[in-house]
Formats: structure tokens, sequence, C-alpha cells
């Protein structure tokens, strides 16, 4: 049993890693190259920056990746491992410097920006390129190019264009409209929303309502459900004859017998129709009667056995 609990936390535990260094999740959503005014480094300086996004709702580190603006080095610049800084968190973002100094520390990459080239994102084996973003000659001053999510919910960019800065934040279409500001502008005083509750709620009320008392009437037996196993056609004997005239039946039936054969035939169907009418169970069939007498001691077939002498 622990062999088994301990196989089980292992493969737990790799597959939560496996899913925290998914750095394809990774993408490149904003560069500024022309910092003048726009967010300062460690040191207070205005440094060409990149911004990279966790697009995924786990964690994910980054050392180990690379960065570069030539497509035949991809390795040219590498995030330094054993920061924790370098984990980024579910939908959360980090920023390096293209300074040209690395030796700044672990978000100081040792190239710096220029236009008209190529940046890339590159997985820690030296290879996979995870995302790359073209960096126009010509950028308006003090404007940043960014990756805009073409749905803010499930953040899916592939949607380039000029906007104003801004560093260690989602860029989204801000001019896309939440259902809860659309409902707003089409009912200010929240008509509608009101009517829709308060039909919602009283619905469910009767609803309820009409649960509680069938369930109350068919436990209190007012209603009765009807037996879906239940025999159609089979008629009682009561219905068939009037009560207490089975006898006066088979006593009428017998007379007319012996008035016509006489001897102890008719004796004996009188005490079948009687038995029939009063005593036995029967099935009700179309011109058909099916006599099932009640077996006794006299039936007891060990009776007619001879005994043999020792």
């Amino acid at each position: 049993m622990m062999k088994r609990l301990l196989t089980v936390s292992i493969l737990i535990l790799a597959f939560a890693s496996l899913h925290a260094q998914n750095v394809i999740d990774l993408i490149i959503s904003e560069v500024m190259l022309e910092n003048e005014s726009s967010v300062t480094d460690d040191f207070g300086d205005h440094t060409p920056w990149i911004e990279v996004f966790n697009t995924s709702q786990g964690t994910v580190n980054i050392a180990g990746c690379f960065f570069s603006d030539d497509p035949a080095n991809l390795t040219k610049s590498q995030i330094v491992k054993g920061d924790l800084r370098t984990k980024i968190g579910p939908r959360q973002v980090a920023l390096f410097f293209a300074d040209g100094n690395a030796s700044k520390g672990t978000f100081h990459l040792n190239f710096p920006l220029k236009g008209g080239r190529t940046l890339y994102l590159v997985s820690n084996d030296g290879r996979t390129v995870i995302d790359s973003l073209r960096m126009p000659f010509v950028i308006p001053k003090g404007q940043s190019i960014s990756k805009f999510a073409t749905d803010n919910k499930e953040l899916v960019f592939n949607d380039i264009h000029y906007a104003d800065p801004s560093p260690r934040s989602v860029n989204g279409k801000h001019s896309q409209k939440s259902k809860a500001q659309i409902i707003k502008e089409n009912d200010p005083h929240g008509t509608t929303l009101t009517v829709v509750s308060i039909s919602v709620v009283f619905f469910a009320l009767f609803l309820l309502f009409l649960i509680y008392s069938l369930s109350g009437n068919i436990f209190s037996g007012k209603v009765k459900l009807r037996n879906p196993f239940k025999r159609e056609g089979k008629v009682s004997k009561a219905a068939a004859l009037p009560a207490g005239r089975e006898d006066e039946v088979a006593l009428a039936i017998a007379m007319a017998l012996h008035a016509e054969c006489g001897g102890e035939t008719e004796a004996a169907i009188a005490l079948a129709l009687h038995r029939f009418l009063s005593e036995c169970t029967h099935d009700a069939e179309p011109y058909v009667i099916t006599l099932q007498p009640r077996r006794g001691a006299w039936d007891d077939k060990k009776r007619n056995f001879r005994k043999q002498p020792r």
C-alpha cells in the first residue's frame, strides 16, 4: 500500500513539475525600444525593455531560456538560473531590460534592441522558438509595440499595435465591453434584470409548490398511483355474481343435471362449479375455465403405494 501511495505521489509531483516548466505558454507581450519616460530598471536608468507574459494557469519558470535578435544565434543572451524571481505566476508578467550589460542582474540582456530586427524568445534547449516579435524601424516617440488579446477571457494574443507603454500589466483590447457594461448601457435602471430575477424566483417557488403538493398527496393516500404490473381484464368473483348466490347457482345446476342425466356425474360437476365459484382460484379467459383445486390428504400419492411384506 505504501509503495502505491509513493508511486502516485511521485507521478503527481512529476506532472506538476512538467506543467510548471511548460515554457511554451510564454509570449513576448510588449517591447519598448526608446524608453525616455517609462519604467526604470533597478539602477534608475531608462533602458529598452521586454515584457514576457504567462498565458497559462500555472507557474512557469523562464530560467534557462534565451533572448536573441539573430536567427543564426538563438542563444545570444541566456536568463540565469537560481533566481526565484524567474518564476512567472499564472497570468503574470516579467520585465527584462535590453541594455547590453547582463552583469547588472538576472533581468538584463547582453545586447541592445534595434529597430528592424526580430526578437526571439527561445526555449531552454537553445533551438525551439517559443515566440517572436518583429520590431519596426521607426516607432512613434513614447510608444511601445504591444500584443493585444483578441479575447480578454481566453487571452489569445495575435494582434500587434502601437500603444502607450503599459509595463507589468496585461495588454487587452480595452475597447471591448463586458456583458455587464453592455447590460448597463441597454438597461440603465435595471428594470429588465429585476423582472427576469423575480420571474426566475417565482417560477422556482411555483415548481417547488407543485412537487411538494404532489408528493404529499401521494404519501397521504389521496392520490393513488396505478399499478403498471396489474393484469387487465381480470374479473372478480364479487362482480361476476351477487354476494351469497354461489351456492344457489351450483344447486340449480346440479338439479338440472339430475333431472336430465341422474347419477354421480352431475354431483361432480356441481361440486366443481361450487369450488370454482367460491373456494378455488382461477384464470379469467374467454370461453375457458381453469380449475386449480386445493391439494389435501387424499391427493397425497404416498397413500397409493402398496405395502410390501418383509
